[in-house]
């Protein structure tokens, strides 16, 4: 395993912890001196040990000098932070304190108070009193107060107290660490789809990310003129021809077969097209040794797609290879952080997997959400009466491109069940098992006339997953659904039969939503029928209150969810009304874009 590294330009966001305190001498701020700076240290603990970004790097924590009795404290705390690279800011209490003296004003910062829930000092009313301050200022902040109360000596946290901490923090730092860097637009417009005409004024306002764009004829001349590393390309090309299953084309007609040598020269040309991708991603310091200092440099993208059809698919090896290793948790160089990388350049899904992404840590799924199989239909057509998961019917999960590796399940969890693990956590063995229930199709003829290779692999069930999904809706602005859900098997001829009638040559994930018999998640038909596009990001896990959380810090309404629990928003949204849907697009629409 390749060890964590910030392959990004710009450090790593760190939180910042600010004990504050009521400010009167002569004995009150004394004797809560050590309490008030345990808590910080307590809540630092918390975060060090239980969070890692999602290139593998701890998170770090930075508290303040001292605790926080008044404005010129707050204003050390702000210097310290600021020289620091704090891009969350979480403040702690025990006391009343005087709350617009001692609060966080940075506008750009998400921020949470918690205070401490015990009788012997007014933590309760301080907090109320700075949320309602940071409300009445337009800066939404979270409150985290415990359930129950406890004594003053108690250091614990609570759980309810921990899960809102880690929370917050983790929403937090997926807004931090997305400021500042890129989204590679790899071509434009792909096919008419309206998710792939990247609205930059979206990414800069809501997200402070910036849009590259790169036309595609730069990969092609890269090939040309060898701007890639050599000697990466020649273990590249090995380990493809040692690892990846190239599955016998009995799917196109005679006139769309390729030859051998023609196959031979797309894989090639697609090791090649990965390089290349990645490089205008991140950048490769090879490249100025090689003399093309230019290039070297990348264009520090978080987040990239890939137009490819039909401009560079009607002539080029298509881009399935490339969107497939770069989303994958591995590749030739070992395990590693997956990249986040869409197919037909459609930036809404790919920033959606951004999201997911941050919050989890791990690999996201591109899919076409494609078609909903009905338990007449699937009966009809196989005579296989669905059971279990799948008894009320399933959605067809596949796209040929961006669906990672990693989503074909075989990698096993702590429990021993499939999942989707953090690169850190996957074993040569994983990869091992993944690379065995993959192979590799060439490119259908008609969709691709240029050849290619697309991935083929069945979705083990059981994996727990949420697919989501961001819509940008005129006059509206952005808006996010999500379905919590489960990966379901079904017997081997069942897919068989189903996969076939669609396309054989792409991944197949079997996905049921989690329903309730009412409103949009009224029944599985009904999910996909409400669903706002034709691509959805899968991330492994039920997250849906994370993103709903992270979701209210980008002031981004979610407009369709299945979460029991809706999870933690900012205690502004309370005063936009008492049904939760409604006051939050009330909160988004008045709150307005962070950086706009």
């Amino acid at each position: 395993m390749n060890e964590p590294v910030n392959r990004l330009r710009g450090s790593m966001p760190k939180v910042g912890i600010r004990p504050v305190i009521d400010g009167r001498e002569k004995g009150v701020r004394e004797s809560l001196e050590v309490q008030t700076m345990n808590m910080a240290k307590a809540a630092a603990k918390l975060i060090e040990e239980n969070l890692r970004h999602s290139n593998g790097l701890p998170v770090e924590c930075v508290i303040a000098d001292s605790t926080i009795g008044g404005v010129a404290e707050a204003a050390d705390c702000a210097d310290k932070f600021a020289r620091a690279g704090v891009g969350v800011s979480l403040t702690v209490t025990p006391c009343w304190c005087y709350g617009t003296e001692v609060m966080d004003t940075d506008p750009l910062i998400p921020k949470a108070v918690w205070g401490f829930n015990g009788t012997e000092r007014p933590g309760a009313v301080y907090l109320a009193a700075a949320l309602a301050g940071y409300t009445q200022k337009g800066l939404p902040a979270f409150g985290i107060y415990g359930r129950d109360v406890q004594d003053s000596d108690d250091t614990s946290i609570p759980a309810d107290v921990k899960e809102k901490v880690l929370r917050f923090t983790k929403a937090a730092l997926a807004v931090a660490t997305m400021r500042g860097k890129s989204y590679l637009s790899l071509g434009g417009m792909s096919m008419g789809i309206a998710g792939s005409l990247v609205n930059q004024d979206f990414l800069l306002d809501y997200l402070g990310m910036r849009t590259e764009v790169v036309d595609m004829s730069e990969i092609a001349r890269r090939v040309e003129e060898g701007i890639f590393d050599p000697e990466e390309f020649k273990i590249a090309l090995k380990w493809v021809k040692e690892n990846c299953r190239e599955q016998e084309d009995t799917v196109n007609a005679p006139e769309y077969r390729r030859s051998a040598e023609q196959r031979e020269a797309d894989w090639e040309y697609v090791v090649k097209m990965v390089l290349i991708g990645r490089d205008l991603m991140i950048g490769n310091p090879k490249l100025k040794e090689l003399g093309y200092g230019e290039e070297s440099l990348g264009h520090n993208a978080i987040c990239g797609g890939f137009q490819g059809q039909r401009s560079w698919t009607d002539h080029y090896p298509n881009g399935d290879f490339l969107e497939t290793i770069l989303n994958t948790s591995f590749d030739w160089n070992g395990i590693r952080e997956a990249f986040v990388f869409a197919t037909e350049n459609d930036y809404l899904n790919g920033i959606t997997m951004l999201f997911g992404h941050l919050l989890t840590n791990t690999a996201q799924i591109f899919s076409d959400v494609r078609t909903f199989w009905s338990p007449e239909a699937i009966e009809r057509v196989t005579s296989w009466k669905p059971e279990g998961l799948a008894k009320d019917g399933f959605i067809h999960l596949i796209n040929s491109g961006s669906t990672t590796l990693d989503g074909a399940g075989q990698m096993n969890g702590s429990d021993g069940k499939p999942a989707m693990k953090p690169f850190w956590e996957i074993s040569e063995n994983d990869v091992e098992n993944t690379m065995k229930a993959t192979e590799f199709c060439v490119g259908d003829g008609g969709y691709f006339r240029g050849g290619g290779y697309s991935t083929d692999f069945l979705t083990k069930g059981g994996m727990p997953c949420t697919m989501s999904r961001l819509n940008y809706v005129k006059g509206q602005g952005p808006v996010l659904q999500l379905a919590e859900g489960w990966t379901v098997d079904v017997p081997k001829e069942v897919h068989e039969k189903l996969d076939v009638r669609t396309n054989p040559t792409w991944p197949t994930t079997w996905f049921v939503p989690r329903v309730s018999g009412k409103g949009s998640f009224k029944d599985v038909y009904t999910v996909m029928a409400k669903w706002g596009a034709n691509h959805g990001a899968i991330s492994y896990g039920h997250i849906g209150q994370d993103l709903i959380t992270l979701c209210s810090m980008l002031r981004i309404p979610v407009c369709m969810h299945n979460v029991e629990d809706e999870g933690f928003r900012p205690s502004a949204w309370a005063s936009f009304g008492m049904d939760e849907e409604g006051s939050d697009y009330r909160a988004c629409s008045n709150f307005g874009p962070i950086y706009g």
